[in-house]
């Protein structure tokens, strides 16, 4: 299919009523009635005239049953599209979404060992005392009935040793 003709499928797909159509081809082979009674906002001469894009541009075949006509979804069009279209950006776009995907781990293998080292820095500030406001003192503060520099015991809760 050449440019031109992949020009009347852009043309045919353009139309939210055509693609429809095609969606529900793709669950198989309709007839021409059916497809009318799909869309019943549509006059039957409205779905005729979009089903007659669909098959010149290629993207349906129509063959006649008895006083019926049966239309089936040709792919080949589409896939010709993808082709031309999407496959020969699917390369650049696939090693584009990996750099983001990396950058991104990494980014958060970073942040996690930041939040672990900045979690290990104030639990160590903490057990030298170092975050509480009245550290210049001699003497560290209790924390409950626990001294926590000499580890020892201490009646009367928050009180200084004397």
């Amino acid at each position: 299919m050449s440019g031109g003709d992949l020009d009347e499928v852009w043309k045919a797909l353009s139309d939210n009523t055509r693609r429809s159509i095609l969606d529900l081809l793709r669950h198989g082979p309709r007839t021409t009635t059916q497809i009318v009674e799909a869309f019943p906002h549509l006059s039957r001469f409205g779905v005729m005239k979009h089903m007659e894009v669909l098959r010149e541009a290629g993207l349906i075949h129509t063959r006649e049953e008895s006083r019926q006509r049966i239309n089936s979804l040709n792919v080949v069009p589409i896939r010709q599209i993808y082709e031309r279209w999407v496959g020969r950006f699917e390369e650049l776009w696939a090693s584009h979404l990996l750099r983001i995907k990396e950058d991104a781990e990494a980014k958060a293998a970073s942040d996690a060992v930041h939040r672990r080292g900045t979690l290990q820095s104030r639990t160590a500030r903490w057990l030298r005392l170092e975050s509480f406001p009245d550290q210049d003192k001699a003497e560290p503060p209790l924390l409950g009935n626990f001294a926590p520099v000499s580890g020892e015991l201490v009646e009367g809760g928050d009180q200084r040793r004397a």
